[in-house]
């Protein structure tokens, strides 16, 4: 298979941990290997990014794994954009279920390094990822909708608790 990046990432994010494969070389010589486990507190997202940095990665790679790229993405994309190069790293949020590897010995580090393989050799297929404002406000329009969900069951408990002790509110109005 061809090469189509030189200096590629893969990330396996979980919950507590961010793995993280740097795939470095030419395309028809040696290829360099670096391999290292990052937390995911906000501190050790920006290690990741200075790591990335010092290996001049243009790519990262990692799997849609639950909410838990999440940060991980906006630190990366928050870092790496600047007004003079608005794209900084190139970001790809892969999908579990197009990148899956091979059954067998499966460990944190070999499924980054997979991650990092697809994407030096251009085979990840990247979902879609709305940009930062339209991903704020998708979050808040879904806090909304749970927080009118909750009054509205509140308002019904207490419906049910004036009718079961029989008020003469509950008969004459309804609450609203």
């Amino acid at each position: 298979m061809d090469v189509m990046v030189e200096r590629v990432a893969g990330l396996d994010v979980h919950k507590d941990t961010v793995v993280a494969c740097v795939l470095t070389g030419p395309p028809l010589g040696p290829v360099t290997r670096a391999l290292r486990v990052f937390g995911t507190t906000t501190r050790a997202l920006l290690d990741l990014q200075e790591w990335l940095d010092e290996h001049a990665v243009t790519d990262v790679v990692m799997e849609a794994t639950g909410i838990y790229w999440r940060p991980v993405f906006n630190v990366l994309q928050h870092e790496s954009a600047t007004v003079e190069e608005p794209t900084g790293l190139k970001l790809i949020l892969a999908n579990p279920q197009h990148v899956k590897n091979v059954p067998g010995r499966k460990t944190d580090l070999r499924d980054a390094e997979w991650l990092a393989q697809l994407a030096r050799h251009g085979l990840e297929r990247a979902s879609f990822v709305p940009a930062r404002p339209v991903r704020e406000l998708r979050d808040l329009a879904r806090y909304r909708k749970k927080l009118v969900g909750q009054l509205s069951a509140e308002k019904n408990r207490a419906q049910k608790v004036l009718e079961e002790l029989g008020s003469p509110i509950c008969e004459s109005t309804r609450m609203r």
